[in-house]
């Protein structure tokens, strides 16, 4: 789980595991680009999507991790505002396997960023929304100011979530608000289940290897170069070729084998949670097409 060594630590300590997470190392120079021979996978007849340059406009640092403000398609404008994150990254802790977290009151702050990587402002959450790491990795915080206040006071704008699935072969950005560094890769598969430690996520995303993320990037948006939309959440990497443990996950089938991709990182969809929040951003687990883990 790509989170800083004392931060998290200090999360295992709260939520009472015996497991040790990545260690930070320096901040490295600017990202490689290369792009694995398993990420051409796409029809050389169809015509290349018009790819675009993405910035760290709108992502965020935590403490401890990544992040970034997002809307979904029906957002308002004068909707308050969300930043999305890790559920690794809750500041209370790493949830449980099958701990669902729903409108936890939270005062966290978040440096917001502008393209360049400078810190505009700092924004405040009043609430957990969500947070889980059952199914998904993810923690979505509310907060005290809307899109509008953001837009006119900084001239930032939030990252729309995408709402139908990614694809294999798809140009993407990790964009760490921690490290104020951008990574570019492909998506070059899906797990069908990522197993790290206890917890399980469905339908990962695997990178191709120039996303080399590190500790401190958990928690990233994942950045469709051709759109500019979110399909995912930055969230671990098998680090030392060893299976099924943390900081080193592995890949089940629907059939159950058990495979390892060393020095491999992945991500979690986040197409199948604008269904769950509806008018005025307010999370409603009981919407139609809602499948979120529910408490």
């Amino acid at each position: 789980m790509r989170k800083p060594l004392v931060a998290a630590l200090f999360a295992l300590v709260i939520a009472g595991a015996g497991v040790a997470p990545a260690v930070v190392a320096p901040a490295p120079a600017a990202a490689s680009t290369y792009t694995s021979v398993s990420a051409v996978k796409a029809d050389t007849k169809a015509a290349a999507p018009t790819l675009q340059a993405v910035s760290l406009a709108g992502t965020v640092a935590l403490s401890n991790c990544s992040g970034s403000v997002i809307r979904f398609p029906n957002s308002a404008d004068s909707d308050p505002a969300l930043v999305l994150s890790n559920g690794h990254c809750l500041e209370t802790g790493f949830p449980e396997p099958g701990e669902v977290i729903v409108d936890q009151a939270s005062s966290r702050t978040f440096g917001l960023l502008n393209s360049a990587g400078t810190r505009v402002a700092t924004l405040r959450a009043g609430k957990v929304a969500y947070s889980t790491m059952t199914d998904t990795d993810v923690t979505i915080y509310q907060l005290t100011s809307t899109y509008t206040t953001i837009k006119n006071s900084y001239g930032i704008s939030a990252l729309t979530v995408q709402d139908t699935h990614p694809t294999v072969g798809t140009a993407i950005t990790v964009a760490s608000g921690y490290w104020k560094r951008l990574y570019n890769c492909s998506i070059d598969g899906f797990a069908y289940r990522l197993k790290e430690g206890d917890w399980t996520w469905k339908d990962s995303i695997r990178y191709t290897s120039a996303c080399n993320t590190i500790g401190g990037t958990s928690g990233s948006p994942v950045i469709d170069q051709a759109t500019g939309k979110v399909v995912a959440v930055n969230n671990t990497g098998n680090e030392d070729g060893e299976t099924c443990t943390v900081n080193n996950p592995c890949e089940v089938d629907a059939s159950g084998n058990v495979t390892i991709h060393p020095g491999i990182n992945y991500a979690e969809e986040t197409y199948q949670i604008p269904a769950c929040f509806t008018t005025g951003n307010k999370l409603n687990l009981s919407a139609s097409g809602c499948t979120l883990p529910k408490p």
